[in-house]
């Protein structure tokens, strides 16, 4: 299901610095499990950002948040299950110096099928009484009854063995849900927990678990990060596992969960996708790489630092590192082999015919996206269609009453994402000098107030609960309009 819903007046994906006291920030997230009485159910997590909230004296020495939750659970445009309540922080001592974020977990039985949570959020001890926040989940609920299937992944911050009775508990495990799915550098494991179903329906008696983490973009199994472990069919089976990402390099990649049988062959899977930042710095070795006469012909000597240089926009971050080095050396045979070497890693079956179809690449960027002080793969678009391919559509507004110009891409699949967009626009009016503005592809640029600034042209801002405000209705301008459609 989709992962972490920023509710607020600005809606995002990854975390925001949270000091604004008349805003209240929380994050969601929706899991679909089983269980074997209650049948399907539902589990809404919700995380508080406690410095957005208004923290209240409980007697002396202690302070407390006090939220009031609306939720309505709808489906075919009816409300199948409601729920409103106040929900308690725990009580901070005042004297603490660290007060951490609180959280609630609520779970609903439902019958398989498509549904929508509508959620808001008021801050009961906040002064203002508008201060409160809404969002709006779409989510499915499959048929797992008298089926193998398996749960959602839940991955933790932590989790530890309880028999305690409370919210995180389940399985004999104190589980406190993760809601972010960016790995940084210092974050050198994945705890994720999963429930399987039914699997005693299968006619063998043993089957096997598999993890897997998968390049998004490539759709390449990194093999050092798989593993297989025999499990015996059961009508319920719980697993946590803690997976080592400390070598895994930055990128986006699925991490994909299977039950398979002895032969290998794929009964149920789950996949959740995350994002990992790791500067791990990798080298090509070149001094034993004899220059394959292709590739020198392909290269001549006043343009072969430029080839390299275009590497950059495909290469990961320990590779653009020794790109650079390479080009500090100003050695043109250096440059050559390094071009070489970098192709016959990235594509060993056919490394000149690979490079040949890049080189095109680079020289069609340069032609249509390049300005007066950058070349085309060092400009956001160059840099996008050598990443990404070409766009299956794209709009173009050159002259716009509100916005600057701008235009706005779609792929319609880039590896295993559909649908992502890419919104550029160019505010100097000149040089075709045209910026990434906005993404919703995993790993890229993204800015809740993507129409506020490209209306900045003409529009008056907003403020800072709501920068978008003045942006739906300005005259002339369609953009969201054409996001929305694309």
């Amino acid at each position: 299901m989709n992962k972490l819903i920023f509710i607020s007046f600005l809606f995002g994906f990854s975390l925001i610095t949270l000091c604004q006291k008349s805003n209240l920030k929380a994050y969601i997230d929706v899991k679909e499990f089983y269980d074997l009485k209650m049948g399907n159910y539902a589990e809404v997590e919700l995380q508080f950002a406690i410095q957005s909230a208004t923290l209240k004296n409980i007697g002396d020495t202690a302070l407390q948040a006090s939220v009031a939750i609306f939720m309505d659970i709808v489906s075919k445009d009816e409300v199948v299950t409601s729920d409103a309540y106040r929900l308690n922080s725990p009580s901070y001592q005042i004297k603490d110096s660290l007060i951490e974020d609180f959280y609630e977990i609520k779970r609903y039985a439902l019958s398989p099928g498509s549904y929508q949570l509508k959620i808001r959020i008021s801050d009961l001890n906040s002064a203002d009484s508008t201060n409160e926040v809404s969002g709006v989940e779409n989510f499915e609920i499959s048929a797992m009854k008298d089926k193998i299937s398996i749960s959602d992944i839940l991955t933790a911050e932590y989790a530890i063995k309880s028999e305690t009775s409370n919210i995180f508990q389940r399985s004999g495990l104190l589980i406190v849900p993760l809601f972010s799915n960016f790995y940084a550098p210092q974050t050198l494991r994945i705890i994720s927990y999963c429930e399987f179903y039914n699997t005693h329906l299968h006619q063998d008696s043993t089957l096997g678990l598999m993890y897997r983490i998968i390049n998004s973009k490539t759709n390449e199994e990194l093999k050092d990060f798989t593993s297989i472990k025999r499990f015996k069919s059961a009508p319920f089976e719980a697993r946590l596992k803690t997976l080592d990402i400390e070598f895994l390099p930055s990128g986006s990649y699925i991490l994909e969960i299977s039950i398979v049988d002895r032969n290998v062959n794929v009964i149920a899977s789950k996949s959740y996708a995350f994002e990992r930042a790791n500067e791990i710095t990798t080298s090509l070795t070149t001094e034993t790489v004899i220059l394959d006469p292709a590739f020198q012909g392909s290269l001549i000597d006043d343009s072969v630092a430029y080839y390299l240089e275009s590497l950059i926009p495909i290469s990961k971050p320990g590779e653009v590192k020794n790109i650079i080095s390479t080009l500090k050396k100003k050695d043109n045979d250096r440059c050559r082999k390094h071009i070489q070497a970098f192709w016959i890693k990235t594509s060993p079956q056919n490394p000149y015919e690979s490079w040949m179809q890049y080189k095109t690449q680079v020289d069609f960027v340069e032609k249509v996206y390049a300005n007066n002080f950058q070349e085309g793969f060092e400009t956001d678009r160059g840099r996008v269609y050598l990443q990404y391919g070409s766009p299956s559509s794209m709009v173009s507004r050159e002259t716009s009453p509100s916005e600057y110009p701008y235009e706005i891409w779609t792929y319609d699949k880039i590896g295993v994402f559909s649908n992502k967009r890419f919104v550029f626009y160019n505010p100097e009016l000149v040089n075709r000098a045209y910026r990434l503005l906005h993404s919703d592809m995993i790993g890229e640029l993204k800015n809740n107030a993507w129409p506020q600034i490209l209306s900045k042209r003409n529009t008056v801002d907003g403020d800072i609960d709501n920068p978008n405000s003045y942006n739906i209705d300005h005259w002339g301008g369609n953009s969201n309009d054409l996001f929305r459609q694309y």
